[in-house]
């Protein structure tokens, strides 16, 4: 199969070249490519490692053809071998991805790799992420069909992939929207605006297991409305799991379910953000033994605010399938022009607070005298909030204009952060976070930004600093538009509990970008950790050395 996409690809770019020279439609060819390579040095005040290889390198190419209502494509890539923090099982290259797709006006056909996200996700979203090392599409057949207006009918059937080969599990789902105001005329014209949806999603996985008698078969089932009149938007999304025993859950039969609610008003000037999520027992896999990112059928939101500088992402939030409660809240305002607080540029305030609690649990004991025991582990009240404190995040955030030169953001946050609970190491992390960033435009294309942060943790019960301590950073950042920028950066880990280990993390690097080409060459420490997008995440290990990325688009 592999190799019959590559020879079809192949004809299609031979094709599209050809028809650049002949000026006839032949279709287009399309693609992109990005390499990423590191060295390793060993450091053993930071932890890092050698590699036997010396450097290693991550690279991908995606070539897509489209002509009128086909398209095809294929994505290879090499991984020799993979870097550090990503799944060593990618070692190798070869296509990993291959598909062809056919569409009309009513009506879409897909073979071969592709993702599909139903609703929010809550129990279907398979989706790609070089950042996380991630990519767990489905390799299969997926029908799209649209028989009026306003109504989209979504049917697939697959495996999914898990680095170079595929899960055990066999995938059915299918989805169902509406639009209300597209498919009714006496609602065409109406303010308020109503999608509703509905998915079942479907995983059979044959049991080998000896000694538990595990479901062969395990389905999904999820709801969803959207509501929007002016300015306001509500959505809403239900879903609900039958027994699925686990290496996630322990093996228990307990059913799943997941409520996610999200709001939002705003006007010139001001808006609010809200959000919601409860969790119990959703972990969604095609197969009931993997762990950590693999084969996950579902996405679980994380809800609590992502961030973007180095600190204040230091200690992110990751989703936890069995069981959290939580929500988050946003607000944003904008101090007019030539009012006392915005001056004359005006000002922008946002202020964001969110809290994550485990769901309050009840064990189920089991009664060895009983004909057929309880193994369902443990009884949850739906609106019943735990003590025990998973995550909180209150941060305050500043921008402003000063004159046509100086602009800068300031960032106050204030975090509590489980860490046995979210990573397996430690226990509860307090810490306030200081953040100023200043930007100063010497000429149009010429600027500087001057970026400060520091991280302050909190005392355990015997006095000593928590984790691993205070830190602090620095960074400047010189850009010449629209090619050039160069930066130097460190982060000084001074208060680390543990002398010896007080050390510098410096990394300095330049990039060039042209047109859709860029390049960029770092050389420093990089400090363990965990990086995370939405709710997932992944272990990224202390390393030595220089790292290069170049992309390219085409």
């Amino acid at each position: 199969m592999n190799k019959l996409f590559f020879i079809i690809i192949s004809l299609m770019f031979s094709l599209s070249v050809f028809a650049q020279e002949n000026n006839k439609d032949y279709g287009e060819f399309h693609g992109n490519f990005e390499l990423n390579t590191q060295t390793y040095s060993a450091d053993s005040l930071i932890g890092a490692e050698s590699v036997d290889e010396i450097m290693r390198a991550n690279t991908y190419a995606n070539f897509t053809y489209t002509k009128g209502k086909f398209s095809a494509g294929l994505r290879y890539e090499a991984y020799l071998n993979t870097m550090l923090g990503f799944d060593q099982r990618y070692n190798g290259q070869g296509i990993a991805n291959r598909y062809a797709s056919y569409t009309s006006e009513e009506l879409e056909i897909t073979v071969g790799n592709f993702y599909e996200q139903f609703g929010n996700g809550l129990i279907l979203r398979t989706y790609e992420d070089k950042t996380l090392g991630l990519d767990n599409s489905l390799d299969g057949i997926r029908l799209r069909y649209a028989p009026i207006k306003g109504i989209r009918l979504t049917g697939l059937i697959g495996k999914q992939k898990l680095c170079w080969e595929y899960g055990p599990g066999i995938i059915r789902a299918f989805d169902g929207d509406i639009s209300l105001n597209e498919t009714f005329k006496k609602f065409s014209d109406a303010k308020t605006k109503i999608q509703i949806g509905g998915s079942f999603v479907s995983k059979y996985q044959k049991n080998l297991d000896p000694v538990y008698n595990f479901p062969e078969n395990v389905s999904s089932f999820a709801g969803r409305i959207n509501f929007s009149r002016n300015a306001l938007i509500l959505s809403s999304e239900y879903a609900y799991k039958i027994n699925d025993p686990s290496s996630d859950n322990g093996n228990i039969f307990k059913d799943g379910n997941a409520l996610l609610i999200n709001g939002s008003w705003s006007k010139k000037g001001i808006g609010f953000l809200v959000s919601a999520l409860r969790l119990d027992n959703m972990s969604f896999r095609s197969d009931r033994s993997a762990s950590i990112n693999d084969l996950n059928i579902n996405y679980l939101p994380a809800i609590t605010k992502t961030h973007a500088y180095a600190f204040d992402a230091m200690y992110p939030f990751a989703t936890q399938p069995n069981g959290q409660i939580g929500g988050n809240f946003e607000i944003f305002y904008n101090f007019k022009r030539k009012s006392t607080l915005g001056g004359k540029y005006g000002m922008n305030l946002n202020i964001n607070f969110s809290q994550v609690n485990a769901v309050k649990k009840t064990k189920i004991i089991i009664n060895p005298d009983d004909a057929i025991p309880n193994l369902d582990g443990y009884t949850s009240d739906f609106f019943a909030i735990d003590d025990e404190l998973y995550f909180r995040d209150f941060n305050v955030e500043l921008h402003k204009k000063v004159n046509k030169k100086l602009k800068f953001a300031a960032i106050y946050m204030y975090e509590d952060y489980n860490k046995l609970v979210i990573q397996g190491k430690y226990g509860m992390v307090h810490a306030d976070i200081g953040i100023l960033d200043f930007t100063y435009k010497f000429t149009a294309k010429n600027a500087l930004r001057v970026e400060n942060e520091i991280l302050i943790t909190g005392k355990d019960a015997d006095g000593n600093k928590q984790d691993y301590g205070d830190w602090y950073m620095t960074t400047l950042e010189y850009t010449s538009s629209p090619h050039w920028f160069f930066a130097v950066s460190d982060q000084y880990n001074y208060g680390n509990p543990e002398k010896s280990h007080r050390v510098h993390y410096y990394i300095v690097s330049g990039g060039y970008t042209k047109g859709a080409n860029r390049i960029q060459l770092n050389y420093g420490k990089q400090r363990e950790g965990i990086t995370c997008v939405g709710g997932v995440c992944r272990t990224v290990p202390a390393s030595n050395g220089f790292s290069l990325t170049i992309s390219s688009t085409f």
